[in-house]
């Protein structure tokens, strides 16, 4: 009888530490980055407030003084271990020593202008012919997010050539070279006649967009970083694949406010004139838009460069947004609630709470455009806006400065 009670307080026992090991682990995913950078020859800064230790090279130091271990002879990278009350490994921290970064944060808004790399489909959809029978040659073949690249071995770049070359080639079966998500195949389509005269193919295709954002960071070379998300479709929500893009200067000439369930808006004007040119867009990617400008806006010709903060040095409580609604670039107060650290919340690791009076009554808190106003705490670039809450505009998300400057 003993020998079994025995028995069953051991396989308690080992149940308990099992979950007390999965609860650690499933905790320290949000509380404890996987990855970190920290500044060569000093000692990075932790926000963190955990029971744990972590293990460099058989060199024990805990976090409780929140400030990471230094190892001899300055690597360039090395790994933690992250071990729950010194006994426990849950975790590795892999660290990367970087030297330290400045940039001119932004807070400017900007016009987007992007010319897709290939004809976007957005939909299939019925054509009345000119027989009085309603067609759908397009059904089944062709989906949304394809990108047509050709007709019949050519290459096509804008709706206005694709139009043409399916009139051109009538009623004959056309080959489409498409571009699939990584896979390039071929799609054999027969255009319809309609009842206006045209041969068509049934389907919705965008080549451009066009939009207002807000520009994260300058560097002292002019390369530039905004919006901290990708240009997406409205129809699709696919991320652009494009072929080229400019940015321009905007003014804001409206704003909607954001209420309960329904997110406000910034409109602007883009102006297409020569002058009105700030740069390219070389690069449409999950954390947002990058290039190079001609020259440094006048807004921030004498706004000077401040350090990079690193995602360990992020903490809860208060920081600022800059941006520009009425022709005057301001920064707005803000709190942030809440640091995540897990791969799952992408682009939402930082989540915060608009306090400032003036940006309340303006904007109602976060709206459409203020995509890429810059997060400031403690005097460092530490990430940018990317998301609003939809039921309540006076909370939102932000991107680590971090993954938009990789």
């Amino acid at each position: 009888m003993l020998a079994r009670i025995q028995k069953g307080i051991q396989k308690i026992a080992e149940a308990g530490l099992f979950a007390l090991i999965f609860f650690a682990w499933y905790s320290l995913e949000n509380e404890i980055p996987g990855e970190i950078n920290v500044i060569a020859g000093e000692e990075g800064q932790f926000n963190f407030d955990v029971p744990v230790t972590f293990t460099v090279e058989d060199e024990v130091q805990d976090v409780f003084d929140n400030m990471a271990p230094v190892t001899e002879g300055n690597p360039s990278e090395y790994t933690m271990t992250c071990k729950l009350f010194g006994v426990i490994p849950v975790k590795q921290v892999d660290v990367h020593v970087v030297e330290e970064e400045q940039v001119i944060p932004g807070g400017l808004p900007i016009g987007i202008y992007v010319k897709t790399d290939g004809i976007l489909v957005i939909g299939t959809g019925s054509i009345s012919g000119a027989d009085g029978i309603s067609h759908e040659p397009a059904a089944a073949l062709l989906k949304s997010g394809d990108y047509i690249c050709s007709v019949n071995g050519e290459a096509v770049s804008d709706k206005k050539e694709l139009t043409r070359r399916i009139n051109d080639c009538g009623a004959e079966k056309l080959d489409l070279g498409i571009r699939r998500k990584d896979e390039q195949i071929d799609v054999f389509v027969t255009p319809v006649l309609s009842e206006d005269g045209a041969y068509k193919l049934g389907i919705w295709v965008r080549d451009d967009l066009a939009g207002i954002g807000t520009m994260t960071y300058l560097t002292d070379e002019l390369f530039y970083g905004a919006l901290g998300h990708g240009v997406n479709d409205a129809d699709t929500s696919s991320l652009l694949t494009m072929r080229a893009g400019s940015l321009y200067q905007t003014d804001i000439v409206d704003i909607v406010k954001g209420e309960h369930g329904t997110p406000g808006e910034l409109t602007g004007v883009i102006n297409y004139r020569k002058e009105y040119y700030l740069g390219n867009i070389d690069n449409n990617s999950e954390v947002g838009i990058h290039g190079k400008l001609d020259q440094i806006p006048v807004q921030l010709a004498d706004v000077p460069a401040v350090l990079v903060g690193h995602k360990q040095e992020i903490g809860v409580g208060r920081a600022d947004i800059i941006c520009e609604l009425n022709g005057k670039r301001k920064n707005y107060e803000i709190e942030i609630t809440e640091v995540n650290y897990s791969e799952t919340k992408e682009k939402r690791e930082i989540v915060f709470e608009v306090t400032d009076p003036e940006l309340l009554a303006t904007t109602g808190g976060i709206v459409q455009g203020m995509s890429g106003a810059p997060i400031l705490q403690n005097g460092k670039v530490i990430g940018a806006v990317t998301h609003v809450y939809i039921n309540n505009p006076t909370k939102g998300y932000g991107i680590f400065i971090e993954e938009m400057l990789k």
